[in-house]
């Protein structure tokens, strides 16, 4: 009787490819890209006050962080696919409890939500470094934005439009993305990721993996890039409507540039090339100088509002080219057997900048006009650019090359 042998795809999972990660970053980016701009204003209906909302998502910031760090916590008690399969269910917890619509549901929808963003993050971080290698994290990178590209320039949009004719549907469209999310993810058989032993275990307690990252300058000076770029956007997504609106520009326009700016996300590979003529270490100080300047001359141009808001987008555009290439720094830091510690807190950095830039924001309203954050984000980029020329100068480069890595 001929021997049968079992099919090499059920005997080993195939490996992921760059392109898998893509998808699921896409898919990730319309579960939450179409409720972007929905949650501020349910929000704002249930809760009826700009001060309570402000109050609610600082609360969730706090929240937020603290769970992006005591995930390594979690992830020794529960294994890693099912911590990031329970991540895309909150999701669609979280949609559940929104369409419920009371204010207390709203606020658990808004948690939840957050909540499953930093699940999903950590791990999926974790993954890449397990599965992509180094020198494939920049076109790792690039593959994710650019397959983003598509739920966060028409996700936010289409939150708004899709509420007006029926108030669940964008919950009801964020929750079926989550389960393609899920379903893609257990196709792709990622499992609990490569295990790799450790002479001595840590505890899941942050306080204990804190130390080992505050002895790293490397990552230190990537995180604080992570969160420089993360405060342009806020400064970018919040204070440019408020701006727009104060000057007479109109409620739209903010909504208007935010999707003209993630346009920019179907440009990543041609981004991505010119990194690649070029070192990283050129590239994220390009990103951040170019950053501080389009901000400062916004800032000084501030009577001329037009003028403000054009520098402004084109200093966004320079923070997408910073969201492909500033976050390699760290993640080509971190040792292979930090993978899940270090990628919890590579995923605070969203929490900390909602914490960060808001306390600023109010700080330098104390002083200034509207006007004066800009030219605050334009010395954070201004810091993060002269931070930047203490990365090598071959970072990123195949070993043994003495030039930088051709275009594909």
């Amino acid at each position: 009787m001929p021997e049968r042998r079992i099919p090499e795809w059920l005997r080993h999972a195939p490996t992921p490819s760059i392109r898998d990660f893509g998808l699921l970053s896409g898919l990730e980016a319309v579960v939450r890209g179409i409720l972007i701009s929905v949650f501020p204003l349910i929000m704002y209906r249930a809760l009826g006050d700009a001060g309570a909302v402000s109050s609610a998502y600082f609360g969730v910031g706090i929240l937020s962080l603290l769970v992006g760090l005591l995930m390594p916590g979690l992830i020794r008690l529960l294994p890693r696919r099912w911590a990031y399969s329970l991540g895309t269910l909150l999701f669609i917890v979280s949609a559940a409890f929104a369409i419920e619509g009371s204010a207390a549901s709203v606020i658990v929808a808004l948690a939840l939500n957050s909540i499953a963003s930093v699940i999903v993050f950590v791990c999926f971080n974790a993954y890449v470094l397990d599965f992509i290698a180094r020198v494939q994290l920049g076109e790792c990178e690039t593959s994710r934005m650019f397959y983003s590209a598509l739920g966060w320039t028409g996700g936010p949009m289409l939150g708004v439009l899709s509420m007006q004719v029926w108030a669940p549907a964008p919950f009801v469209i964020s929750a079926l993305a989550a389960l393609g999310m899920l379903a893609l993810f257990w196709k792709l058989r990622l499992g609990n990721g490569k295990q790799i032993s450790r002479a001595r275990s840590q505890a899941g307690n942050p306080f204990h993996f804190l130390p080992r990252f505050l002895a790293q300058p490397r990552l230190v000076v990537g995180y604080t890039f992570a969160i420089v770029r993360s405060c342009g956007w806020w400064i970018y997504v919040v204070y440019l409507p408020i701006f727009a609106i104060q000057n007479g520009l109109g409620d739209q326009l903010g909504g208007i540039l935010l999707s003209a700016t993630n346009a920019a996300l179907f440009a990543a590979p041609l981004l991505q090339r010119w990194i690649r003529r070029r070192s990283i270490r050129a590239a994220v100080q390009t990103g951040f100088a170019a950053v501080a300047l389009f901000f400062a001359l916004a800032a000084a141009l501030s009577g001329a509002p037009v003028q403000a808001v054009a520098l402004l987008f084109i200093g966004s555009v320079c923070l997408i080219e910073l969201d492909i290439c500033a976050g390699l720094p760290f993640l080509m830091a971190v040792k292979p057997s930090e993978r899940t510690e270090m990628s919890a807190i590579y995923a605070s950095y969203r929490d900390v900048s909602g914490i960060l830039t808001p306390g600023a924001a109010w700080l330098v309203l104390l002083f200034t006009p509207l006007a004066g954050i800009f030219a605050a984000g334009a010395v954070a980029a201004g810091i993060a650019a002269l931070l930047s020329r203490s990365l090598h100068p071959r970072l990123g480069r195949k070993r043994g090359a003495g030039a930088p890595l051709p275009a594909e």
